[in-house]
């Protein structure tokens, strides 16, 4: 069975929707209260709401602030219960997505709200209306941020785990590597100081012995001057390949991981172009911007992640032209791959393939971020780096 894949745009539509369609229900079956304010009144804080969560992400503070006043006005409109909900998605969401300092204000006004109307109701009203109050204060104002802060702490801790795993793999592979240039540099010695010396010494017993004959007016045919001539020649040679081995083996940089940069990238789409013609597959590049210099994390990540979005197409889409391009701003680096969307055997979600799961972490390691999913008849994959690694602080 396969799993439907959502970014985040279809996610808070999502809910925006299931929000009003859900609020809207309430009201029809009059489940609000109908004493104070016309029904349509009471809708407008609902619908209000609604809009809201289409920015629950990218504007925490505005929406929480207006949320609010929506969340106060409902009160007195008709509290339709969606909108509470509602209201406490968007705490929910700005403690999650936003700043360390936005959940630290959204606890300590959640905390201060609660005390002061219990107070206020014990006050002027009884015991059981205050504790009433209370609970329906703090499951509004105080429940959801401190779920999301749970939520977002462990996240975090998960991003340092991996992390850690990342630079522990880094350290071990550099030990590797220590390791091995370390044997082939004593790999190189014993072959300068036992095998090479013993060949040198051979060619030139040979030499000698060639000098002795010839001072003795040997003859060029004979037998001694041939097999002389024969094991020069072949110790000369082998001591020639000797040095040459020697040399390859204490060039430090021999065999070592070069990584891949954004100009092999005409390199890799011809290759694409060669295994997709069959499929009824082409590729298009396009570059928008200027590249500048690019750290090496980023365009190693732009590279790799190119590279899987184009093994991706020419595993899973429709025949058609597959559209790659990069753009250059001055902060970051998008990279977008649109491909044509084969029906009925989209790719795996995030998380079902280690594909598009590495290419999560490779953009969320460097402080960037991936969306990829259907959008029409397309499925595209859209990923943004800074020019500036930072790791994955604030959202």
């Amino acid at each position: 069975m396969r799993k439907i894949s959502l970014g985040p745009r279809q996610e808070d539509l999502l809910i925006a929707a299931a929000g009003l369609l859900g609020g809207l229900v309430l009201a029809a079956f009059g489940a609000y209260d109908r004493t104070r304010v016309p029904a349509g009144v009471s809708l407008l804080p609902l619908v209000a709401m609604a809009g809201l969560e289409l920015l629950r992400r990218t504007r925490p503070w505005w929406t929480v602030g207006v949320g609010g006043a929506l969340f106060v006005a409902n009160l007195f409109a008709g509290s339709n219960l969606a909108t509470v909900i509602m209201y406490t998605d968007l705490l929910y969401a700005a403690t999650l997505y936003g700043s360390r300092r936005m959940a630290t204000v959204l606890h300590l006004t959640g905390g201060a709200t609660t005390m002061v109307l219990s107070t206020l109701v014990l006050m002027y009203g009884t015991v059981a209306d205050a504790l009433l109050t209370a609970c329906f204060a703090g499951l509004v104002l105080i429940a959801p941020v401190w779920t999301a802060d749970i939520l977002r702490e462990h996240r975090e801790r998960a991003d340092t785990e991996r992390l850690r795993a990342e630079q522990t793999a880094l350290l071990a592979e550099l030990d590797r590597r220590e390791a091995v240039v370390g044997e082939r540099a004593r790999m190189a010695r014993e072959l300068h100081d036992v095998v090479a010396n013993h060949l040198s010494a051979i060619a030139i017993h040979a030499t000698g012995a060639q000098s002795l004959a010839r001072r003795q007016e040997r003859s060029p045919e004979d037998p001694l001057l041939v097999a002389m001539a024969v094991i020069r020649e072949n110790s000369v040679q082998g001591l020639a390949e000797m040095r040459r081995m020697i040399g390859l083996l204490r060039e430090k940089d021999e065999g070592s991981y070069e990584a891949p940069k954004l100009e092999a990238l005409d390199t890799l789409l011809t290759r694409a172009r060669a295994a997709g013609r069959d499929g009824g597959l082409s590729f298009e590049l396009t570059e928008d911007g200027e590249r500048g210099e690019l750290p090496a994390p980023v365009e190693l990540a732009a590279y790799r992640i190119v590279q899987e979005s184009v093994t991706n197409a020419l595993k899973h889409a429709a025949p058609g032209t597959v559209r790659l391009g990069l753009t250059y701003r001055p902060e970051r680096l998008e990279i977008v791959t649109d491909s044509p969307y084969r029906d009925g055997e989209t790719p795996a979600a995030p998380g079902a393939r280690a594909g598009l799961v590495g290419m999560g972490e490779r953009a969320g390691l460097l402080g960037g971020s991936l969306e990829a999913g259907p959008d029409g008849e397309r499925w595209r994959v859209r990923a943004v780096l800074p020019r500036e690694p930072r790791g994955e602080e604030e959202s």
